[in-house]
């Protein structure tokens, strides 16, 4: 339901939260309890980690998100699984590789056996109070996922930036036209819900911001005019040169020229950190009502981005590929029950999203179901010098762009890319990084012979992926098509027969 203090939906909400169906008796708690604490979960789209000056960059204004971070943990090696929304977001809510998600763009909605295991469905069961607002990102098959939300404001798959254009959210458009801001409006009810019938929440905001087509509100017009951006050391596409052929076959490497990022890259830049300033502005204004509502240190935050973002860099726009830029994205995660020993902490543990999930069910007190590819992060916050895996997949199966269609594997150190398409007169190709010595990716050592035990290490490495997938994917929405694309065992000829999808 939409929800606004001083209307009407207020007061009807706030008589529902007393009626919830099913609420097990130990949720009655005021506010969270140590073992149940609040948890806000909030994500931006598009955002890579070179956008906040807690993550380095001196030119940016984001002061509550450097906040957050500077009282939490920040994650270095955080990396989404799938660089598209709808995967992405997807993967987030249950803790599973898009491939078992069954989930994207081209490929199919979420289905609903999946979304029971998503944590809102499980937290909803366990007697939380259970909010969402902004973008969604996927649909779901077989149930309305809004009935596992007791304030539901979603802006469905996309979501609009104009407040008035997002039904469940219209009746704050008066007061926040910018869709940004209304978010923390929506924050501020429902916390102040949460604690008027004494529950633990947990709210879930995915803004929409900075995902194009861009439009920042206008009370930031001015913030950057005095500002120069640097470009990153990547930029441009002579850094581009020893990528692969399939991976300048996609939208991304035409968006270097139609976003203006080859002849107007100040301007560019100056509206995309527009945007990521509303939601610092947004986080703040949600922090303050934290504390207003006596919840703050009993609540815990966590800030990401779906996806990061490729600005630039080797000469490509957007996102979709398994280059760092649009890959890694922001991590942190403040849990002020550890007092001071859980502030300053920074981790580089090789993460994902799929651990999301996992990581809210654990403090939660609620048992992930079935066998999630992600595991919780909580450990890292007692020891930040720990390991959690050794290995994680990178994948795009995205068919709107067969010819850039890979699969990764990555360690904290090396990242291995496979691609698999030979047609148009291309060749297989593959790349070798060592992210860890070359983080912007300016040395592809594939080829290099004082390499090659490491290249046969990830190769084996991607192998032992590409299994798992054939033996996990869900057998539907085009899945198992792809683990024969993907098999670099498999000559290209014979797999003429598997270039269109179901």
């Amino acid at each position: 339901m939409s929800l606004l203090k001083d209307s009407p939906t207020w007061t009807m909400a706030l008589s529902l939260l007393t009626l919830v169906a099913g609420a097990p008796a130990e949720a009655e708690t005021e506010g969270g309890t140590a073992d149940r604490p609040n948890i806000l979960f909030l994500m931006s789209d598009d955002q890579s980690v070179d956008t906040m000056g807690i993550y380095g960059n001196d030119e940016v204004k984001t002061p509550h998100l450097d906040q957050l971070g500077r009282e939490g943990i920040i994650f270095d090696n955080y990396y989404n699984t799938t660089a598209i929304c709808m995967a992405s977001r997807a993967t987030v809510m249950t803790g599973l590789y898009e491939y078992r998600t069954g989930c994207n763009f081209g490929h199919g909605p979420l289905r609903a056996e999946k979304w029971s295991q998503s944590y809102p469905a499980l937290l909803k069961q366990a007697g939380y109070l259970t909010a969402f607002a902004g973008k969604f990102g996927f649909t779901v098959e077989g149930t309305d996922p809004a009935d596992d939300f007791d304030f539901w404001g979603s802006g469905g798959i996309q979501s609009s930036y104009v407040t008035a254009e997002n039904e469940t959210m219209a009746a704050y458009a008066e007061r926040y036209p910018h869709s940004t801001l209304s978010y923390a409006a929506f924050a501020e009810d429902v916390i102040a819900a949460a604690v008027e019938q004494d529950r633990p929440f947990c709210l879930s905001i995915g803004f929409k911001a900075p995902h194009r087509p861009w439009n920042p509100d206008p009370a930031f017009d001015e913030l950057y005019d005095e500002v120069e951006f640097t470009p990153p050391a990547d930029f441009g596409r002579e850094h581009g040169a020893h990528f692969s052929e399939q991976s300048k076959r996609g939208r991304q490497w035409q968006r270097w020229t139609q976003w203006g990022y080859d002849d107007d890259y100040q301007r560019v830049m100056a509206q995309y950190h527009e945007l990521i300033h509303g939601i610092d502005v947004a986080v703040g204004r949600i922090r303050e009502a934290l504390a207003k509502a006596g919840v703050a240190e009993n609540t815990v935050i966590l800030y990401t981005s779906d996806n990061g973002y490729l600005s630039g860099a080797h000469g490509f726009g957007g996102k979709v590929l398994p280059f760092e830029e649009s890959s890694r994205a922001p991590l942190m995660i403040r849990d002020p029950r550890l007092g001071p020993a859980g502030a300053g902490l920074r981790s580089e543990a090789l993460v994902g999203n799929i651990d999301l999930a996992p990581t809210i069910l654990e403090l939660a007190g609620v048992e992930a179901p079935g066998d999630p590819d992600g595991r919780s992060l909580l450990p890292l916050l007692e020891d930040p010098e720990a390991s959690l895996r050794d290995d994680m997949t990178f994948l795009n199966a995205w068919p709107g762009s067969l010819e850039n269609t890979s699969l990764t594997v990555l360690t904290r150190d090396w990242k291995y890319t496979w691609w698999w398409y030979a047609g148009d007169g291309m060749t297989p190709d593959e790349d070798l990084f060592h992210t860890r010595a070359d983080p912007l990716e300016l040395s592809d050592l594939a080829g290099e012979p004082e390499h090659s035990e490491k290249l046969s290490e990830m190769r084996a490495l991607y192998d032992e992926h590409l299994a798992r997938w054939k033996e996990r994917a869900v057998p539907y929405h085009d899945y198992e098509r792809f683990g024969i694309l993907f098999d670099r065992t498999i000559a290209w000829e014979e797999k003429s027969d598997h270039l269109s999808g179901n």
